[in-house]
């Protein structure tokens, strides 16, 4: 993290050229969460208060730079994106510092104006951690119908779940890579596969890999995206590796000024070694075992331009299992 702060005190003290070359931008939202009696908010609750800044430009017709700050938990604010880049051209740019790992399509892109969900997809929170962002170097680039990228850096520390492990200074001697191809099928149909590969410990002994793939089609005013995604760990001998997979499917009608929402999300997950009370390879946790079902309906309204008022119902599912924590959700996301 302290090469981060470097490169962000190198950019703000920029800032007076930085200004006249390149934009700044930003973004908040509030949500409203009210649900069933064992559902998180039973009496109802405001929460989950977002704040972003965005300063992003280039210096010359090649180099170009963004630094972005988002608040986190607690309004904690930290560096969600801090890089500067070279573009040869289309078919290759690349950008060195932090930057937000092109895994998918849903982390590039999860910031409340640009997701119709108020709630992160059931795989993808379980899958890494939110924002998941990473230190290092990454080469992007697109050729006809190809689309790639490629990326090298510290990687995820070993946590509780996958959802832990953020870091931004390497842990082990391992370093982390990984990238995403798509291929543009038509101009209203992509589809991409992500991977990722490193050591998660301290002892470089635990690979973590994660595989995934995603689809986005649009006809007209319909828009179906979807997203699979595979984590898996290895765990000491004799637990099996835990592993958590699932996917979801998003579709999207746009009637104007309102978009009608609904997804289906499944998620199914099991390790033996971590979860609850871990505490490293001396203090196994309780393991987990998790399997979800949830359909999402909602409706997403442009009240003006970058002001957006979100309202779905979350009915979550688990198989064999009556549960009461369907939760109704509401958030205000503007965009300036």
């Amino acid at each position: 993290m302290r090469r981060a702060a470097v490169l962000v005190l190198v950019l703000l003290a920029r800032a007076p050229s930085l200004l006249a070359e390149g934009a700044v931008g930003g973004y908040f939202s509030l949500d409203f969460l009210r649900g069933q009696s064992a559902a998180f908010a039973p009496h109802g609750s405001v929460e989950n208060l977002q704040a972003g800044l965005i300063l992003s430009g280039t210096w010359s017709t090649r180099l170009g730079y963004a630094l972005e700050v988002r608040s986190k938990e607690n309004m904690r604010f930290e560096v969600e994106q801090a890089w500067a880049g070279f573009a040869w051209s289309d078919a290759l740019q690349v950008k060195l510092g932090i930057f937000l790992v092109p895994f998918g399509r849903f982390n590039a892109a999860n910031r409340p104006f640009e997701t119709p969900l108020v709630r992160t997809p059931v795989p993808i929170a379980a899958a890494f951690p939110a924002s998941w962002r990473e230190l290092g170097a990454m080469a992007e680039g697109k050729t006809g119908f190809l689309r790639y990228s490629a990326w090298i850096g510290n990687g995820l520390a070993e946590g509780p779940d996958f959802a832990s492990g953020q870091q931004f200074s390497d842990n082990n001697r391992n370093k982390a890579w990984g990238g995403r191809l798509g291929l543009m099928l038509d101009e209203s149909f992509e589809i991409g596969g992500s991977y990722f590969s490193g050591k998660a410990d301290a002892s470089d002994e635990r690979a973590l890999t994660k595989m995934g793939a995603d689809a986005v089609w649009t006809n007209g005013a319909l828009r179906l995206t979807a997203e699979y995604v595979k984590s898996e760990i290895a765990n000491p001998e004799p637990v099996a590796a835990g592993k958590a997979e699932g996917w979801f499917v998003l579709g999207s009608y746009d009637l104007g000024s309102v978009n009608a929402v609904v997804s289906y999300q499944k998620l199914s997950y099991t390790d033996g070694f971590h979860g609850p009370g871990f505490a490293g390879p001396a203090g196994p946790g309780l393991g987990i075992s998790d399997e979800r079902r949830a359909w999402t309906v909602g409706l997403t309204a442009a009240l003006s331009a970058g002001f957006v008022l979100k309202a779905e119902y979350d009915f979550n599912k688990e198989p064999r299992l009556e549960l009461k924590n369907d939760v109704f959700r509401a958030q205000v996301a503007a965009r300036f």
